[in-house]
């Protein structure tokens, strides 16, 4: 965004924020979707697992999807843990099928057979990236940010470590490289390239509530104080986690899904600790400030163990995984947990989907209505959509000059009319082109009609 106009390219520009949009008339509004839930990806049930396995992070490396994750369990007579806190890694090729590699690394009741990547002192919260940074040594490529104890301070510090193939890990130096906050959360970290930076998120009490910190480094060892992130005119609430990461089909956009904590209402008798969770989806523009959706993005829904505290914890991560629609376009998969703390349980893993871009929509009713962008800059040779229609349904495309004024060949009655449902739609007009607008300040106007708008670009 600059001077108040926006480069549209080829990042799909969403409307998780409303901030292109300038108005919305008729009966628009902005709609929160909701993921869908699926099956069941893991079942924390070895040995060195258990029921308060938790803290999982996903992430692609070439055709394999990784997620890593602590393996514990929790004794609710005697209220102690089980065995020590490992840190775990499974595989899959497609991100609904889920293996636990033999890894032979480390030793867990007498043998080497399983996935554990990490035994120590950063295993309760180990929290992994892979580096987008196009400056890092292989040997660096992935990183991790783990807490650890530090004499005289309850809360302890963040620790860095390093690894060439996400396996074998070793610390990246002895000494914590941030040491101000609460880190007993998933503390997280990545490369934002829009302007070239690592940020790091962890959890900071503040006036009574767990709030988010957030730091920046430009070396993952040297990292500013933290500072509260702004949160606008949304209410105090608690946040467990934050789940922030750049957005993959554009990462000027950075998306979160903490989980929301409520210590003042239970549901299910036999919760430890009574409290009720869900999550909720935040959107920054620049790192510092969030838009913060307060309806919740997944709800506990009816399963009776998502009503038990520290369930629906988000996993770190969203990943592209198929369809299970013949000839259907690939769908945002989204992990939460599930049978956290139960007695008689092991935690689980729910894949959930969403379609691309499917988080928040512009939705106009069957009796139609507008939405006017704020100026824009096309930078392509094509103008695309991601939208939805019912079979009587339609979306048409206008453009403008900054005024509102229609621009000759480019007026809605000039666009060819769209309907259906698709990811990538290109917008025609019957004797016009967009790259006659290239680089020229506009506005689009879209008309809908019993329509939803996800987003779009100009590729």
């Amino acid at each position: 965004m600059r001077n108040d106009t926006w480069t549209v390219d080829s990042y799909w520009e969403l409307f998780v924020d409303g901030a292109v949009v300038e108005s919305l008339t008729g009966g628009t509004q902005l709609r929160l979707h909701h993921p869908t839930p699926q099956e069941v990806v893991i079942e924390c049930d070895r040995p060195w697992e258990g029921n308060t396995s938790g803290y999982f992070s996903l992430l692609q490396d070439g055709n394999t999807f990784r997620m890593y994750y602590r393996g514990s369990a929790y004794d609710l007579r005697t209220r102690k843990e089980t065995h020590p806190e490992v840190t775990c890694m499974a595989e899959s090729r497609d991100g609904i099928h889920w293996e636990r590699p033999n890894l032979g690394l480390f030793e867990f009741g007498g043998s080497k057979r399983n996935n554990i990547i990490w035994m120590g002192r950063e295993s309760h919260n180990f929290a992994p990236l892979l580096d987008q940074n196009p400056d890092v040594p292989r040997t660096r490529r992935y990183k991790a940010l783990a807490s650890v104890n530090v004499p005289g301070n309850d809360w302890g510090a963040l620790g860095a470590l390093v690894s060439a193939d996400g396996i074998r890990w070793k610390r990246l130096q002895e000494q914590p490289v941030i040491t101000e906050g609460q880190f007993d959360s998933l503390n997280t970290a990545f490369w934002d390239a829009v302007h070239r930076r690592y940020l790091e998120y962890h959890r900071i009490w503040h006036e009574g509530y767990r709030d988010v910190g957030v730091c920046q480094s430009q070396d993952f060892v040297t990292w500013s104080k933290p500072v509260l992130v702004d949160w606008g005119d949304a209410p105090r609430e608690h946040l467990y986690t934050n789940a922030i990461r750049p957005y993959f089909r554009n990462p000027r956009i950075l998306l979160g899904f903490p989980m929301r904590f409520v210590p003042d209402r239970a549901k299910v008798p036999e919760d430890p600790y009574p409290a009720l969770c869900d999550n909720v989806l935040i959107v920054s523009r620049d790192g510092f400030h969030f838009k913060r959706w307060q309806e919740a993005f997944q709800r506990p829904g009816p399963q009776r163990e998502r009503w038990v505290n520290r369930n629906n914890m988000p996993a770190w991560g969203l990943l592209v995984t198929r369809s299970p629609l013949p000839g259907c376009p690939d769908e945002i998969s989204f992990y939460s947990v599930e049978g956290y703390y139960l007695p008689n349980q092991t935690a689980r893993v729910r894949r959930f989907t969403l379609r691309l871009d499917g988080f928040v929509s512009v939705n106009a009713p069957y009796s139609g209505g507008e939405v006017l962008t704020k100026p824009v800059v096309l930078q392509g040779e094509r103008l695309q959509i991601n939208y939805a229609t019912s079979a009587v349904g339609s979306v048409r495309v206008e453009v403008t000059d900054q005024r509102g004024n229609p621009i000759k060949g480019f007026t809605a009655n000039d666009c060819v009319e769209m309907y259906g449902d698709e990811v990538e739609a290109d917008v025609r007009w019957k004797d016009a082109d967009i790259r006659s607008l290239r680089g020229k300040p506009v506005r689009l106007r879209f008309l809908l009609r019993d329509a939803d708008l996800y987003a779009f670009r100009c590729a």
